[in-house]
């Protein structure tokens, strides 16, 4: 049964492209057979994720035959060209992005110029991942371009745990939970200042919120709820230092606690002293 052709795009509502990482745009599309594009060039990073389907990818003088669970990577001015199969054509997700740490983050994950495909296998975090940079991009807001960086590296961190088991490394080792442990404070150092919610980071990473918490607590002594509010106070104890002109109530919303009381309660009990106090006495040093 033929699929129905389909193709949607969102671009980034604040695209921040003076930063050293950034996401450009992100979009989603089931093609027609053998739909070809190129050969042409492009200015930026351009990466595909195949949801089912195949077809060829052609990079720098290399061939390569792309199927479902497969991500290929188009590096900035390179001449490339890539087909959807006659009888199988691809559904795949993309996103676009560059900056000064770009090269380096793909590399990490072993993807190069000479090697631009990674093998995710039935890894469905990769989908998720994808998405979820598309459905910030629609929801907007000023964190917008904060939270696809963060999507990104959680995405480049799966690529290079894929990478890794192809070198002997198994799944439920070490390694792999302190990747998620890595992956983990990633994502609540970029979203502190969010409504963070862990059963849906969980959820958006592909683990049990249990399972996720029980790894995490393992290499950090913490819990991700614990780490997380740590996260927010640290943070907090820094803006009571540096921004005298901002009110106590002003630092909590800061770093992402809305109930001043709750968050004076949680200051005294990791610190000893109240925001008020602790203000007062760094002024006297």
């Amino acid at each position: 049964m033929a699929r129905q052709v389909s193709y949607t795009v969102v671009s980034n509502p604040v695209p921040s492209e003076q930063s050293e990482l950034y996401v450009l745009f992100a979009g989603e599309s089931q093609t027609k057979p053998a739909h070809r594009i190129g050969p042409k060039v492009y200015s930026f990073y351009l990466m595909h994720h195949v949801l089912s389907g195949s077809g060829t990818f052609h990079c720098a003088g290399g061939v390569f035959e792309i199927r479902q669970g497969q991500t290929f990577l188009i590096p900035p001015e390179q001449l490339i060209s890539y087909e959807a199969s006659e009888q199988d054509p691809w559904r795949y997700r993309w996103i676009a992005f560059n900056g000064g740490q770009a090269a380096e983050l793909a590399e990490s994950a072993g993807l190069t110029i000479a090697r631009p495909v990674i093998d995710t296998g039935a890894n469905k975090r990769i989908g998720v991942l994808f998405r979820s940079i598309d459905r910030t991009f629609r929801q907007g807001g000023g964190a917008a371009h904060l939270r696809s960086i963060g999507y990104l590296h959680l995405l480049f961190a799966e690529f290079s745990t894929a990478a890794d088991l192809l070198h002997d490394r198994q799944p439920g080792s070490a390694h792999e939970s302190e990747s998620i442990t890595q992956q983990l404070i990633r994502y609540l150092s970029a979203q502190y200042a969010e409504p963070v919610s862990i059963q849906r980071m969980a959820e958006t990473m592909g683990y049990n919120r249990a399972y996720l918490s029980r790894v995490f607590k393992q290499h950090t002594g913490m819990t991700p709820v614990t780490f997380l509010l740590k996260l927010r106070l640290d943070k907090a104890r820094q803006l009571l230092r540096e921004r005298q002109e901002l009110t106590t109530q002003q630092i909590a919303a800061s770093v992402g606690l809305q109930d001043p009381l709750y968050f004076s309660k949680q200051f005294r009990r990791f610190y000893g002293l109240s925001p008020s106090a602790y203000r007062e006495e760094m002024r006297r040093v």
